[in-house]
């Protein structure tokens, strides 16, 4: 019994090692082992060898509005969304794409691709080579930044400028978003991994042609229609179709404009003159204005030097106004022939720009084009009679309107300017410069010393108003005489010395040493006997060292010592009433120097009546 027990185990055994668990559910075939092997092999030679994280190139089988369905030659195809391809719209069926396997079967059994993925991984290695190649490739616009817009291009975002977009300039960047076009990679910075693109350099290569073409068929003088492109400050660019122009502002209008814009406008048609072009360059030069006559031309025949005109201020300068008196034609005005005033002034002192004038034409030249006009002559001119107004010795209040280093220019009344010179300022006080003296816009008194009709010059003085003091100081500083005296100022030469009634001294510095050996200094108030005295040229020598050198003889007064003494205490107290009665600056007025002179003259027929006694 146990035998065969253990015999039915070892057939049992076999049984089970011998059965083909391949053929469980399916229906028995005759294929034998050899054969089923070769079938095996065919069929693996259909599929791909396929792992993940891998790009491979795949085929597109279908796409509808959502999703593409690419087959790698895998077991089964993979869906991709139909987003991951907007930058190709032209995508269809049968196109060849690559592909990143990102799974070989999900929870569902399919394969999952991604061409993003692919793109990007791929996209550096792409883009540098575009650059190399000079390559056209095609990216889709995401959106506008600032400056530009955002291009997706394999993958990767692209800036493309503003300026790059087109040949033109473009004023509305969001008419290109969401728009797939053709790029150029013209730089691509390697350490922070920035692209820049450009569509401009596509088009470029073709309207060099086309320029080249234009430009070999102009002439000057030709007459083209043009559109404005651009405008500028200093000019309107012309679209001649496929090379531009520019006009410059001076020739887009006769009369002055101040933008171009006053005369154009964007996109505008218009006709143009060629004025000039370069060849090498490529730059052509338009004008507008030369369409039609010069206003010059048509200017009334009439018209001569003499007639009065009407116009506008339409330019300022320092030297002088333009006037536009038609539409280009203009006059200027120079600055000389605003008014009959000699002193510097500039135009804007009278005009400005806007302001309607009158003026008289002085010059006009009809070939050259040009017409200086005159607008004080509309007035009387002031130096008529002037002889009559102003006659020598009279005495005037006049205004200072510059002060120069050899006098000050005053204004008599408008039109009627003056000079007095330094000279003229003060009988005896040394100026350094006459705005010591007067400030521009002060009204002062002086006298008219010259006139000059001929040449509309005054020469004015204000010292003249008193009489010469140096006549009286002859006979108060006579030779020998001592006087106080403060050293006001030092210098390698010598002293000056302050004298009564404001006169000042010289001091040579060997006649400044005191009875110590010292030099006397600056503010010591010493005694100083008189060297020399020139009334002509205002000059008085001193000496302090006579004062101690001399041995001064004592003689005992004679009768006529006497009464010279008492004229001598009379002439003191006569220039003492001076000094009280006068300015330091001016050394007194007419009066106090009249009332010194007589009471000298007295004092002087005194001892004479008493001799002859």
């Amino acid at each position: 019994m146990s035998e065969i027990k253990e015999t039915a185990a070892k057939e049992t055994t076999n049984m089970l090692e011998s059965f083909d668990w391949n053929t469980i559910g399916k229906k028995q075939d005759n294929y034998s082992e050899a054969e089923r092997e070769k079938l095996d092999a065919m069929y693996g030679k259909t599929l791909s060898a396929v792992s993940e994280s891998q790009i491979v190139e795949g085929v597109v089988v279908a796409k509808n509005n959502k999703e593409v369905v690419v087959n790698i030659g895998f077991k089964s195809d993979g869906v991709v969304p139909l987003t991951e391809f907007r930058y190709n719209p032209d995508l269809k069926v049968g196109d060849k794409v690559e592909v990143f396997v990102e799974s070989q079967e999900d929870k569902n059994g399919q394969l999952i691709l991604s061409h993003k993925t692919a793109r990007s991984m791929q996209s550096w290695d792409r883009v540098n080579e575009a650059l190399a190649k000079d390559e056209i490739i095609k990216g889709y616009v995401k959106c506008r930044t600032k400056g530009g817009l955002i291009v997706d291009v394999f993958g990767i975002e692209a800036f493309l400028p503003g300026s790059q977009i087109d040949v033109k300039p473009i004023r509305d960047y969001d008419i290109y978003v969401n728009k797939t076009m053709e790029f150029k990679v013209v730089k691509i910075n390697q350490e922070f991994r920035n692209v820049v693109v450009s569509h401009k350099a596509l088009i470029e290569a073709e309207l060099e042609l086309q320029k080249k073409e234009i430009i070999s068929k102009l002439e000057k003088g030709q007459v083209l229609e043009g559109t404005v492109k651009n405008i500028t400050s200093y000019g309107v660019f012309i679209d001649l179709g496929g090379v531009d122009g520019l006009i410059h502002i001076t020739d887009l209008s006769w009369g002055r404009i101040n933008h171009p814009e006053e005369i154009v406008k964007l996109d505008q048609k218009i006709n143009v003159v060629i004025l000039d072009f370069d060849n090498d360059k490529k730059r052509i030069a338009l004008g507008l204005k030369q369409l039609t006559s010069h206003p010059w031309d048509s200017l009334d025949a009439n018209l001569k030097v003499g007639d009065k005109v009407k116009g506008k201020v339409v330019v300022i300068a320092d030297y002088g106004a333009f006037i536009e008196i038609a539409p280009g034609v203009e006059g200027l005005i120079h600055v000389s022939e605003m008014s009959w005033s000699q002193h510097l002034r500039t135009a804007q002192d009278f005009l400005k720009v806007g302001d309607e004038v009158e003026g008289v034409i002085l010059t006009l030249n009809r070939e050259e084009r040009k017409m200086s006009l005159g607008i004080k002559q509309l007035t009387p001119d002031p130096w008529t009679n002037i002889l009559d107004k102003y006659p020598k010795g009279s005495k005037r209040t006049v205004t200072v309107r510059n002060a120069t280093n050899f006098g000050l220019f005053v204004e008599l009344e408008e039109g009627i300017d003056g000079l007095i010179h330094i000279s003229d300022l003060s009988w005896s006080k040394k100026i350094k410069h006459p705005s010591e003296f007067a400030k521009t816009g002060d009204k002062i008194e002086a006298v008219i010393l010259e006139v000059d009709a001929e040449n509309r010059k005054l020469s004015l003085g204000v010292k003249q108003l008193e009489e010469n003091p140096w006549e009286v100081f002859e006979t108060v500083f006579t030779l020998d005489s001592v006087h106080k005296g403060t050293i006001i100022s030092t210098s390698d030469k010598g002293a000056i010395v302050s004298l009564p009634y404001g006169v000042e001294g010289f001091a040579p510095n060997r006649h400044l040493v005191k009875a110590d050996g010292t030099i006397a200094k600056v503010e010591e108030t010493l005694d100083f006997k008189v060297l020399e005295f020139v009334k002509e040229s205002k000059k008085i020598i001193l000496s302090h060292t006579k004062m101690h050198d001399e041995k001064m003889v004592e003689e005992k007064p004679s009768a006529g010592a006497e009464r010279k003494g008492g004229a001598a205490k009379d002439t003191k107290k006569a220039v003492k009433k001076v000094k009280d009665s006068m300015e330091k600056t001016t050394l007194g007025d007419i009066e106090a120097l009249s009332t010194l002179r007589s009471e000298m003259q007295q004092s002087e027929k005194a001892p004479k009546s008493d001799d002859n006694a």
